[in-house]
């Protein structure tokens, strides 16, 4: 048997965090994947037609970037090393997603500053520091 090194009670805490966090986003992608005309009647038209004209790729980078978190902070809850690849996954799909968003459509004046600029760099953020806190943990052998 491995003698793992025992983790400090703020590693837990972030990673259960980071899966709510995670589990909140793929709330998300559901709601948009399987998103009903009802829904779509009560959304402004702006916001409709750029739902719409969102190519296939871009709704599977998104999927890759929710589930990929939700799949690496599992692994952080089980502390496995494969944590770390599993949320550069994510991070890659989340940049493709916003790529998409910032330079291939005008979400940023569809959604306002907030939800259009605001909120992708939070997720980016979030992303960039999920992977970084998975490399420390790795390091730390908090990880194997």
């Amino acid at each position: 048997m491995k003698n793992k090194v025992k983790v400090p009670v703020w590693y837990w805490i972030v990673s259960i965090l980071a899966l709510i966090w995670n589990l909140i986003g793929a709330m998300a992608y559901l709601g948009q994947a399987f998103i009903t005309d009802e829904i779509k009647a009560t959304m402004p038209v702006e916001q409709v037609t750029l739902l719409e004209n969102t190519p296939a790729w871009v709704t599977a980078a998104f999927a890759f970037a929710v589930w990929g978190g939700v799949l690496g902070c599992i692994a952080l809850l089980l502390r496995k090393k494969w944590a770390k690849p599993v949320l550069v996954i994510s991070l890659v799909g989340l940049l493709v997603q916003l790529g998409y968003s910032f330079f291939m459509t005008n979400a940023l004046e569809v959604y306002g500053p907030a939800q259009g600029m605001v909120m992708p760099i939070v997720l980016l953020l979030i992303g960039v520091g999920l992977v970084l806190f998975a490399n420390s943990a790795r390091k730390k052998a908090w990880i194997n």
